[in-house]
Formats: C-alpha cells, structure tokens, sequence
C-alpha cells in the first residue's frame, strides 16, 4: 500500500534507452543534485531516480507510484526524450496536476543536455535550464575545472527547486498518473528449415 504523502522531492525524469544520457545522469547528476538539494533543506533530500531499482522490481508500477509520490519533475530533455512514451508520460502526467492545481505552481524544472533546437513546441513554452556545456558523461569529467562550475550551476539549481518544494500543493491521492500500456513481448520468429 502506498504511503498518503510525498516520498520524493524531485523525479529525475530521463530516456534510458541513450547511451551518453543514463551515463551522465547516474554519475554526475543525481547524485551532485541529490547532495546540494540536502544542503538546502531542513530536512533529508529525496530524489528518485529509477537505476536505484532493484533486479526483478515490476518498473513500471514502481515509476508510477514514484511519480505519484514525487512534488517536482526534473525531465533531463534530449531530442529522443521526446519521442520516448515513457518520458512523455512522466511530462504530462506532472503537467496536468499542474493543471489540477490551479495551474500556478511549477512542477516541472527541465533541464538541457543536448540540442534543444529540435524539441517540440509545447516544450519551448517552459523555462529550461541549459547544462548542455557540463553533458560529459565520463567519470574523469570530474577532475576538471569545469566540475566546479558544474558544481556551481547545480548549487543554482538546488536553490530554486527548493524554493519550488515549499510551493508544491498538499498531496492528493487522486493525482493523474499514466503508464504507457505495456504489452507481451513480441513472438519470436521460429527459422525456417
């Protein structure tokens, strides 16, 4: 049964299908963020992002109850991350209980990592904070000069999603949330003989 309150902070939403993407955000980004978001609360940080998801969870009902339970999106926008069921879902599932609401508040922060020349329309409308300069996914990216000026624009970005947490509205049960519809695995072929 699912707790009646928020259990995450923030959804790092992101396609895991990429290569560089997933990368990127388990090495750097969730966990530089999860550490300056706990900086900045009075209270221990929670940021969920699915590659802690054990071997054999359902991930889909997980997802789910994840975003159910989460007060702030944090899509890390790539031109594929529009075209992934998945990661949309995650987008207009926290859109429309923006929506439900009031539609005052801000429950969705993206953030760049590549190419945002190709991203839809409705995804303009937004304010995104652009780290495509700091999109290394390598390990010894954190060994240069320019991990301090990561370090430095995502201590900027901490402090605004917690000014974002103190707005999120008082949780509700009944908050939209979809999941694509998953079906069978497709039939394999049997060779002809």
């Amino acid at each position: 049964m699912a707790a009646p309150v928020y259990e995450y902070d923030v959804f790092i939403s992101y396609r895991r299908e990429d290569h560089t993407v997933p990368a990127w955000v388990r090495t750097h980004f969730h966990p530089r963020l999860l550490e300056l978001l706990d900086n900045q609360l009075d209270r221990e940080a929670r940021v969920f992002c699915d590659a802690e998801l054990g071997v054999g969870t359902r991930w889909p009902d997980e997802l789910k109850k994840a975003l159910l339970h989460t007060r702030i999106l944090v899509p890390v926008c790539s031109p594929k991350y529009f075209r992934d069921e998945w990661c949309l879902t995650e987008w207009h599932s926290m859109a429309q209980r923006e929506a439900h609401s009031g539609g005052v508040r801000t429950l969705i922060y993206p953030v760049i990592f590549c190419d945002s020349k190709s991203f839809p329309p409705w995804a303009h409308e937004r304010r995104m904070r652009d780290l495509r300069q700091w999109a290394k996914p390598y390990e010894h990216f954190q060994m240069s000069l320019d991990y301090l000026d990561f370090h430095s624009e995502l201590t900027n970005v901490a402090e605004e999603l917690a000014d974002l947490l103190d707005q999120a509205p008082a949780w509700r049960p009944d908050w939209p949330v979809a999941t694509p519809v998953v079906g069978p695995p497709p039939m394999a072929r049997l060779p002809r003989f």
